[in-house]
């Protein structure tokens, strides 16, 4: 089953509002960006291979947050000339997740960065104070802030971007060759960095949350990733009097506003029993994608494991 039949969501190109100052927001976040150096520290981690060397890596992300990323790379002859680097990003309230799925990469020649989001279940920190509520969840964070700046994804935007030049900077790394992959939360922070970063080459985001909030709110409010839009109005807004100024300001963090930006090879996965992030949301993002893109759709399946689509991704990906 899906919210529309697949005829449909091939062609549509998503309900949700772009604010009208939305390039300018950006632009000017990016410039915030550029003015934030790349310097890092490593510590060791207690888990080692003998196929990679694992470290903790901190980086100072926009608003001063200290920010944690799982850092692998590769020994032995994979390090012996600069390789291709994958950014990694994970799910909704979880983490960079075990060292095991980076050592894998790293054997094939990977530099690996695993962000940690502000705020999670990682060690990562969410330093920026906002007006307003949160009720429950991070998509409202920073709705009720006069400034829009202040919305909680803004900074965890830029923070993959920020992840992405640290990988550039390299010795291991070919800047040329950059991946970026992740599923749900993960895949919607891939195609946000791979449209805020052109220099990405390969991008693969699996059932990418974060996109057409207005359809998500419309689909299956309160069973899917989007249920802490409904709290928010129940609480604050009942009669739904401010609905369009919502909507308009979630359109800063909307991914389907970003993805006519990417330049990178995409290869987008989408499974059309997701009553998460529901299929016809994640349509509306890979629509408008104008760069070289295939999509990849499991029939039967939700928003759970994919078969195979482990090796999709790993052979995706190797043609760096």
């Amino acid at each position: 089953m899906s919210d529309m039949p697949l005829a449909q969501m091939k062609e549509y190109m998503g309900s949700s509002p772009k604010p009208a100052d939305f390039d300018e927001y950006w632009k000017r976040a990016l410039e915030q960006l550029d003015r934030q150096p790349l310097d890092y520290e490593l510590v060791r981690a207690d888990f080692q291979s003998p196929l990679a060397e694992c470290f903790h890596l901190y980086f100072t992300g926009v608003g001063g947050a200290r920010v944690h990323a799982k850092f692998v790379r590769p020994t032995g002859s994979s390090a012996a000339q600069p390789g291709p680097g994958l950014a990694m990003f994970h799910g909704y309230t979880c983490d960079s997740g075990e060292w095991f799925d980076k050592v894998n990469y790293a054997a094939h020649g990977f530099t690996v960065l695993a962000l940690d989001c502000r705020g999670q279940a990682g060690p990562s920190l969410d330093t920026v104070t906002v007006q307003g509520t949160t009720v429950r969840g991070h998509i409202i964070r920073g709705i009720d802030d006069p400034d829009p700046d202040k919305l909680y994804y803004r900074n965890v935007f830029l923070d993959t971007v920020q992840t992405v030049r640290i990988l550039m900077s390299m010795d291991t790394v070919d800047a040329n060759r950059i991946g970026v992959h992740g599923a749900s939360q993960g895949g919607a922070l891939a195609t946000a960095c791979a449209a805020l970063e052109p220099r990405v080459r390969i991008a693969v985001p699996v059932y990418p949350f974060l996109s057409d909030y207005k359809r998500a709110f419309e689909v299956s409010p309160t069973t899917s990733a989007y249920e802490e839009l409904v709290y928010y109005f129940r609480f604050f807004d009942p009669n739904h009097q401010r609905e369009d100024e919502i909507f308009n300001k979630l359109g800063y963090i909307d991914i389907q506003n970003l993805t006519d930006r990417i330049q990178a090879d995409v290869l987008w996965v989408t499974a059309l029993s997701d009553i998460i992030c529901p299929p016809s949301t994640q349509f509306a993002a890979y629509n408008k994608i104008k760069s070289t893109k295939e999509l990849l759709i499991y029939h039967e399946y939700g928003h759970e494991y994919l078969p195979y689509l482990g090796d999709k991704t790993l052979s995706k990906l190797m043609t760096l």
